[in-house]
């Protein structure tokens, strides 16, 4: 993404492609839209795509960068008259209790309203909209996070490892066809695949396409995919998949 007070080329693009925000997806099959994460750019990127219903929310861990969006869920409550259900390991569910008191242990005095949510902690797949949500444990670092996979679609934001155990939740039932993956930059990195290595990831799960996201501004979009093996590109904002 641009980068305050930068003038690399990226940051000077004039290729939209380059005008990153922070990384979230929605989800949207037979009638239900799953958000992934509520990234501070929340508001924006929902205006900028239309989008107007949220039934469910899968939080990734509790990054600011992850969560800090939250407040602006109410404008779907108010649209859809009712609460939105919340998905996320126990100590993200900790962390979003802690880092928004105000919405779970609410003051007095409410002002403008609150977010309306209801929060579950989740060990395992369950079903949202006759979708079945695999939860996929990976390590950004050294802190535990979560990827998700539903069906041959599988979605792995901010990690730079996928321990043993995890990797059969990716290859099983015929695989992951179509991956989104961290990839922050050429160099290594502590806590996010460099591009070189969520290549590898690629290879090794077969899958047939792929989107590198959670890019920083070391990569212009098009030189960048230029260079990438077939099936494999950067992810960019809009960017709009079907999955069979």
């Amino acid at each position: 993404m641009p980068a305050i007070g930068c003038d690399c080329a990226v940051c000077r693009s004039s290729d939209p492609r380059d005008r990153r925000t922070r990384p979230s997806i929605v989800i949207e099959a037979n009638g239900t839209s799953i958000l992934v994460d509520t990234s501070p750019d929340l508001r924006m990127q929902a205006l900028a795509n239309n989008l107007r219903r949220v039934d469910a929310i899968l939080f990734t861990h509790n990054h600011a960068d992850h969560v800090f969006g939250l407040d602006d869920v109410r404008r779907f409550n108010q649209m859809q008259r009712s609460a939105i259900s919340c998905y996320a390991d126990a100590d993200t569910v900790s962390s979003l209790r802690r880092m928004f008191s105000y919405v779970f242990d609410p003051p007095t005095q409410v002002g403008g309203g609150l977010p309306q949510l209801t929060l579950f902690s989740i060990g395992g797949p369950f079903c949202l909209g006759g979708m079945e949500i695999v939860p996929v444990p990976v390590m950004h670092g050294r802190l535990p996070v979560l990827g998700f996979r539903v069906g041959s679609f599988a979605y792995l934001t901010d990690c730079n490892h996928i321990p043993d155990s995890s990797w059969p939740l990716l290859v099983a039932d015929g695989g992951v066809r179509t991956l989104i993956i961290d990839a922050l930059r050429q160099r290594p990195h502590s806590t996010h695949f460099s591009v070189s290595e969520a290549v590898d990831v690629v290879a090794r799960l077969g899958a047939e396409r792929a989107y590198l996201t959670h890019i920083c501004h070391d990569l212009p979009h098009a030189d960048t995919c230029a260079q990438l093996p077939r099936g494999v590109e950067l992810a960019y904002d809009g960017l709009v998949l079907e999955i069979q």
